[in-house]
C-alpha cells in the first residue's frame, strides 16, 4: 500500500477536469474557446520567457508553481470573465470551497503546502506572486492583440482591461509591455524589436493547443491536445517531486513546459504507432531550429539547451521528465476505459517494452505503482476479447 502516492494520483486525475473548463478567450486561429488547462500552460511559458522582468526577490520556480496551480479551483468554481459583473465575495467563497475539496485530496502535509502556494498567488503580496499575477493579467490581452484576426468584441474587452481594469497597473509595473500593448490597438502586430520576438514566439506557441494527441481526457469526452498535456505533466512533476528527491524539480518543470513545442511543426507521434524514428528526429530538430529561433538569441540558446537536455535523456532532471511524460498517458487510459490501448490493440508486452523502461529509468517508484494496474487492465481486455 502507498497511501501517499494513491492520494497524489487521485488529485492529478481530478485535475484533468481543468481541460474541460472553457474560458472566454479564444485561440489565436479563432477555431474555438481556450480552456483553463492550456491557458495555465501558456502563462507558465510566458513566465519563462519574461523571467528577466521578475521583481527583486521573485523566484521563477515558485512563480511557475503558482501558475500551474492558480486555476485548478475553476474545476468547481468555474471561470469568471473579466467583462462580466460578478459578486466578488461569492466568487471568493466558491474558490475557497473548491480549494478545500481539490487540494484536500492530497496527502495532508502536501495539501497544506500546495494550498499555501495557491493562497500566496491569490494574496498577490510576495514578489513571486506579483510576477505571476502580472503574467496572468497581461497574457489574455496579447492573446487578442497578436491574433491575425480579432474576435468581435474582444478588442474592446482587452482595451478596458488594460486601460481601466486589472491590468492598468502595468503602466507603472511593466511600462515596456504596456506601451507595446497600447500601440497594438491601432497597428497590426509585426516584429520590430527584441520584445516583439518574444511575443512572436508566444503567439506561435498558441498553435500547440491545436495539436491532437492519441490520449483522451479522463472523462472520455475528446482527445487531449499537446498544450494541455504539457500543463498536466508539469503539474505531475510538481506534485510527484518526492519521487525524485535529488532532482532540481523546477528545471524538470521547465523541460516539460517546452518539450512538445516542436509538435507544432512535427506533429505528435503516438508511442504505440508505427514511425520512422530517424524521420521524426529530423523533423523535430528542424522544428526546434525554427520555433526557438523566433526568440532573441539568448533565450533561443537557453530554451534550446533545455529542450536538447530533455531529448538527450541523460541528466537526472531529463530522466525524471521523460518518466513523467510516459507515466501520464497510462493514468489517463486507466481512467478512460483504455483509451489509446484499445485504439492500438496494446498488449502488456508492448506496454512493458515501449513504456515500462522509460518510466522505471527516472521514477522506479511510479513504475512499481502503475505496472500491476496496467497489467491487470490489459489482461482483462485480453480475457474479454
Amino acid at each position: 500500500m502507498n497511501d501517499r502516492l494513491d492520494a497524489q494520483i487521485e488529485f492529478l486525475v481530478e485535475a484533468d477536469q481543468l481541460k474541460s473548463v472553457t474560458r472566454s478567450n479564444v485561440l489565436l486561429n479563432r477555431s474555438r474557446p481556450e480552456n483553463s488547462a492550456e491557458h495555465s500552460w501558456h502563462v507558465a511559458l510566458w513566465a519563462m520567457v519574461f523571467a528577466d522582468q521578475m521583481p527583486a526577490g521573485a523566484e521563477l520556480g515558485r512563480a511557475l508553481s503558482m501558475l500551474l496551480l492558480h486555476d485548478v479551483v475553476e474545476i468547481d468554481a468555474g471561470d469568471h470573465p473579466v467583462d462580466q459583473n460578478h459578486h466578488q465575495a461569492e466568487i471568493e467563497a466558491k474558490e475557497q470551497k473548491a480549494a478545500d475539496r481539490l487540494f484536500g485530496l492530497l496527502p495532508e502535509g502536501q495539501a497544506q503546502e500546495i494550498r499555501a502556494l495557491w493562497e500566496e498567488f491569490e494574496a498577490n503580496q510576495t514578489p513571486s506572486a506579483i510576477f505571476a499575477k502580472r503574467i496572468d493579467h497581461i497574457q489574455p490581452i496579447f492573446q487578442v492583440l497578436c491574433a491575425p484576426e480579432r474576435q468581435p468584441g474582444h478588442e474592446d474587452i482587452a482595451r478596458h482591461t488594460l486601460f481601466e481594469g486589472r491590468a492598468r497597473r502595468m503602466k507603472s509595473d511593466w511600462p515596456e509591455l504596456y506601451t507595446r500593448a497600447s500601440e497594438l490597438f491601432d497597428t497590426p502586430f509585426s516584429v520590430t524589436s527584441e520584445l516583439d520576438r518574444c511575443l512572436s514566439f508566444l503567439a506561435e506557441a498558441d498553435r500547440l493547443k491545436s495539436v491532437k494527441r492519441a490520449s483522451r481526457l479522463c472523462n472520455r469526452s475528446r482527445f487531449e491536445n499537446s498544450a494541455e498535456h504539457s500543463w498536466h505533466v508539469a503539474l505531475y512533476a510538481l506534485i510527484l517531486a518526492d519521487q525524485a528527491p535529488t532532482v532540481d524539480i523546477y528545471k524538470t518543470i521547465q523541460m516539460l513546459l517546452l518539450h512538445d513545442l516542436v509538435e507544432i511543426d512535427a506533429g505528435d507521434a503516438p508511442v504505440f504507432g508505427d514511425h520512422d524514428a530517424s524521420a521524426i528526429e529530423a523533423a523535430e530538430q528542424a522544428a526546434a531550429d525554427r520555433i526557438f529561433g523566433l526568440l532573441p538569441d539568448q533565450l533561443n540558446h537557453s530554451f534550446r539547451a533545455i529542450w536538447d537536455e530533455f531529448e538527450a535523456n541523460q541528466s537526472p532532471e531529463a530522466q525524471f521528465a521523460k518518466s513523467l511524460d510516459r507515466f501520464v498517458p497510462p493514468i489517463q487510459n486507466l481512467n478512460s476505459g483504455g483509451g489509446s490501448w484499445v485504439d492500438y490493440d496494446v498488449t502488456w508486452e508492448m506496454f512493458e517494452s515501449r513504456v515500462g523502461q522509460k518510466i522505471a529509468n527516472g521514477a522506479p517508484g511510479l513504475w512499481a505503482w502503475v505496472a500491476p494496474r496496467v497489467r491487470a487492465f490489459l489482461d482483462g481486455i485480453k480475457a474479454n476479447a
